[in-house]
């Protein structure tokens, strides 16, 4: 391959993941991980790895001539439930970044970038079932602003300047692999931890919450595809619709109970409730699949199975 892939924000729950898939692909120098701190073991050891402020312009520049890099995955945001509690430093991280990045690509120094986008661009006004591509968006967060702010851009620069720019917006990410960020989805993830370790878990949605979801899995699987698709299939500019299952506490609750016969789940919802409420509970991802040929593999029962073995295993090597 001409040229080193970058990954901004490597250590976090979708960096660390893709940060590995990428270097099994690619090789493992080929793939050079960044964050503001330093991550997982097998992260830090099997290549490359930079410590870099995604808002640091001249580091980055720095670290892309250094490794010669062609590709960057900007992995770095402050997420959902963290950014209400700082707004302004979750605004200035989230879109400074962005920029830093784009201006790159526009200047030359990169051809292929992936951005995250995320369910968050949407809000209340938006219709809730089988959310379309294209529709309302009306965010009420600090998290959904920014990345519709960052859609906007990405289209921008790519109509303006042709940057080549490529962009999923997630649903909630589930994984046993690494901790849960800050998102109103973690609960998906907390409740396995609880539900091996104490057989109950106070959930802080309540139980009809239903979110669009996804295995890790699938989220990597869904970023390397529209990364490797050739540039004429990726037709949304903005951010692509993405979709697995959608489930709801009680749901994902009674999934567990098939495992763990005497699991308890009660509910106390916090301010997350009202992020939850102003997001999708399904997602029309059509236009993904038909362009560059979006697949997910892993339905409810197989992401309950894989989660409960996945955690279980981790726990017991902590012990």
């Amino acid at each position: 391959m001409a040229g080193r892939i970058l990954i901004i924000g490597a250590c976090g729950q979708i960096g660390t993941e893709l940060t590995l898939k990428l270097r099994e692909i690619h090789g493992n120098d080929q793939v050079v991980a960044s964050d503001i701190r330093e991550g997982a073991e097998e992260l830090m050891q099997s290549g490359p790895f930079e410590i870099l402020n995604a808002t640091d312009e001249a580091h980055i520049k720095e670290i892309v001539e250094k490794y010669e890099v062609k590709e960057v995955y900007l992995m770095a945001a402050m997420l959902s439930a963290t950014a209400e509690k700082a707004p302004m430093k979750a605004w200035d991280l989230n879109m400074d970044s962005l920029f830093h990045i784009l201006n790159l690509a526009k200047d030359g120094k990169i051809d292929k970038i992936f951005w995250p986008s995320s369910i968050a661009v949407f809000g209340p006004s938006t219709p809730k079932d089988q959310t379309p591509q294209t529709t309302v968006m009306e965010p009420t967060t600090v998290y959904g602003i920014s990345k519709q702010t960052g859609e906007r851009w990405c289209e921008y620069y790519f109509r303006k300047f042709g940057v080549d720019v490529r962009s999923i917006r997630y649903p909630g990410i589930i994984s046993y692999k690494t901790l849960p960020g800050g998102g109103t989805t973690d609960y998906a993830i907390e409740i396995f931890h609880e539900a091996i370790k104490n057989s109950k878990y106070t959930s802080f949605l309540a139980k009809d919450a239903a979110l669009p979801m996804m295995y890790m899995d699938d989220a990597i699987k869904a970023t390397v595809d529209i990364m490797e698709a050739p540039a004429e299939k990726v037709k949304v500019r903005s951010s692509y619709n993405l979709a697995a299952i959608s489930f709801t506490p009680e749901i994902l609750a009674d999934e567990i109970k098939k495992h763990i016969n005497d699991f308890e789940i009660t509910y106390e919802p916090d301010f997350r409730q009202n992020i939850a409420e102003s997001w999708p509970s399904s997602i029309d991802d059509s236009s993904a699949r038909e362009d560059w040929g979006w697949t997910h593999d892993f339905d409810l029962d197989k992401m309950t199975t894989t989660m409960l073995e996945g955690v279980g295993k981790t726990l017991k090597e902590k012990a």
